[in-house]
Order: C-alpha cells, then structure tokens, then sequence
C-alpha cells in the first residue's frame, strides 16, 4: 500500500521529511500556552480539551480550566458537577469526566505526579495512545511519535498511503512511519511540527500545496492525489431523532431532571423529555404528556397556534430535532411525580449555574 519509496530509503541523520518540517515549523507555529510549559498537567489538560476540538474553541476552556483548577490535587476535588459547568459547551462529556477521574487517579495511585513515561501515562484512565504520546514527549521528552488526524493525513499524502485511516489494522503501518522519521533528540519539536503542519498547511480541504515545503517530495501531490488522500471509511449515517422537551414552569421556577449514568450527557440536566417518531406534536398531546410527567397544565395559557421554538444539534453518530414547549402549570409538581421522573423546580440563578446540554443552554438562551 506504499507508494512513495522515499518512505522506505534508508536514510543518514534527518530524513527529507523531518528536515523540512523541522525547517517551516518556528517560521508558521502558532503562539500557544501549552507549547510555553512542560508541565505535564498543563500539558494533559490541552490535549484532553483539544481532542474533537478546535483550538479557537478550545483554547478559552483550556484557560478557565487552569484558572478553576491549577493544580491536578484542585481539579481531583472538584464536585463533578462544577467540572461538567466549566465544560459545558465542548460536547463529548465522557471526556470531562474521564478527565476528573484521571485527575483522581493521578493524585490517589501517583501522588499527584504524572508518570513521566508513555508506558506509565498508558495506565491512566482514558488516556490513550495519542494522548500518552504527547505527553511523554511534551513534557518528558520521550522519544514517542505522536498519532493524531494531523499526521494521519500528512504521512497518507506524502507517502502515498491508501490504507483506511478508521480501520485498527492501519495503525501499525503509520505508527512505524512516524517513529522512523522522529528524531530522537528533537521529538517534542518533531511532533509539535507535523501537526502543526497538518493544521495550517496540509489541511483536510484546500491544502496549501502551492507553497508547500514538502511538494517535491510529496506523492500525493505529484501524481494528483491530494483530494483522495487518506482514505477514510465512511461513517454510518447518523439518525434523526425527534425530541420534544416539556419545559414546565410554576410561576419563576423551570423543572429539570438530571440524566442518569449510561447516557451520553450523564450528569447534565434538561427538561421533561417525550421522544417521538415526528417533528410535530400537537398541542393535545402536549397537553398529554404534561400529564404522565405528574403535571397540572393551566389549559387557559396552552398556546395551540404559536409554533414551539425548535433547534437542531448534531451529536457524533445522531441528529437531534428538538422542539421546547413552554407549559404554564396550575400547581407545583406533587412530590410523588417529582420522585418518579427526577424533575425539580430551579430558580433562573440556580439553573445558570447547573451543567446542562448546550442544546438546552442555546434554547434558555434564545428565549430570555
């Protein structure tokens, strides 16, 4: 499945590769906080913000979080609701709280210290083989070649790799290649360049090929195969799911529920939820639903013209077609409903300051 024989030619020294990256990166890096310290918390903390994230979006989590939680003893004590709050907005929630456990192994398994080798990073809850990497050579510099989408892509298109970047078995195939061209005593730069490089000139669409270091050299490039490369299975279409959320009030207070262990937003909290096979629901059935949740609504305020306010939020594998019906009730939630179906009344002040979707923080949001 290679291509390109310059990936195997041995070579003396700095390979081709290597000398070019290691040449464009201090001339196009990016002035990034985490690039100033090799400290591995730090360090950690970037990584883990960073995965499925862009660094414009990213970046100011990455500061509130080191404010919040300079340490990783402050961040292990944290209540895990007050670490899903300063999340809140990143999506992929198993990562924050993978993150707090991790910071709790950290400080009761290690003493507070991170493992200063990416066997050791290894042994770390939700710390893979990408994110070891990183921090072993960040921070410890370990010579460890990085694994991201990034070098993915740069290694697929100068090498001519046609292996399917989604498939396990190609891992070992690009891992070898990064390692061969990694230079022992410069490997934190080496990889903060590649994918560097990877972000801003070898990019997903529209790499900058034209001004390209690496375009005499680059397979991809000399035989028209830029747009092909790398190969990427693609994933299975994601599936429309309609969510029609009750948002039950009593004079200034709102009913939320918090989402139980097993779901992907698990620790957050929404509303009083009826998932349908449709984007409609009419307003009898509004009005039926409110019921089985234990609601009274007041019939005199049910608006049955006025379309309820909708919002769409794409999650990895699923499409959500949210609709919020706002419902007066006539009374309290009785304790008994409020026991079976988790929902309790919040004040505007104490629902700021709950973890929630950010479907649901756009939709209070939109409407205050």
């Amino acid at each position: 499945m290679l291509k390109n024989p310059a990936a195997t030619a041995p070579f003396s020294g700095r390979s081709f590769l290597t000398q070019a990256l290691l040449a464009w990166y201090p001339r196009h890096r990016r002035d990034l906080p985490w690039r100033h310290t090799q400290d591995p918390y730090a360090i950690w903390l970037s990584e883990v913000i960073l995965q499925q994230t862009r660094v414009a979006q990213g970046l100011p989590y990455y500061l509130d979080f080191l404010a919040s939680y300079p340490t990783v003893h402050d961040l292990a004590a944290a209540p895990e609701q007050e670490v899903l709050r300063h999340w809140q907005g990143l999506g992929y929630y198993s990562r924050a709280r993978n993150m707090h456990h991790t910071a709790q192994q950290v400080v009761s398994e290690f003493g507070g210290q991170f493992p200063a080798t990416y066997a050791g990073l290894r042994q770390l809850k939700g710390v893979g083989p990408y994110t070891a990497a990183a921090i072993a050579s960040f921070a410890f510099d370990e010579a460890v070649a990085v694994l991201d989408g990034n070098v993915f892509r740069v290694l697929a298109r100068v090498f001519g790799l046609y292996s399917d970047i989604a498939a396990p078995s190609s891992r070992k195939e690009f891992q070898a290649l990064a390692d061969q061209h990694l230079p022992p005593a410069e490997a934190a730069e080496f990889n903060q360049a590649i994918m560097e490089f990877g972000a801003l000139q070898c990019t997903p669409a529209k790499p900058d090929c034209l001004f390209c270091p690496l375009q005499g050299s680059c397979w991809a490039f000399q035989h028209g195969q830029v747009a092909l490369l790398p190969v990427k299975s693609k994933a299975k279409a994601a599936r429309v799911r309609f969510f029609h959320y009750l948002v039950l009030r009593h004079g200034e207070q709102l009913y939320l529920k918090e989402r139980l262990a097993g779901d992907i937003w698990q620790g957050l909290y929404d509303f009083a939820l009826a998932e349908t096979d449709s984007a409609d629901l009419p307003a009898a059935e509004v009005l039926r639903h409110v019921a089985a949740f234990g609601g009274q609504p007041d019939t005199s305020r049910v608006a049955e013209d006025r379309p309820a306010p909708a919002l769409r939020h794409v999650l990895s594998h699923q499409k959500l077609e949210a609709c919020f019906h706002a419902v007066e009730l006539a009374a309290p939630l009785p304790e008994t409903a409020m026991r079976d179906t988790g929902l309790r009344a919040y004040s505007p002040a104490e629902i700021e300051e709950l973890p929630k979707p950010v479907l649901i923080s756009n939709y209070l949001a939109k409407v205050s």
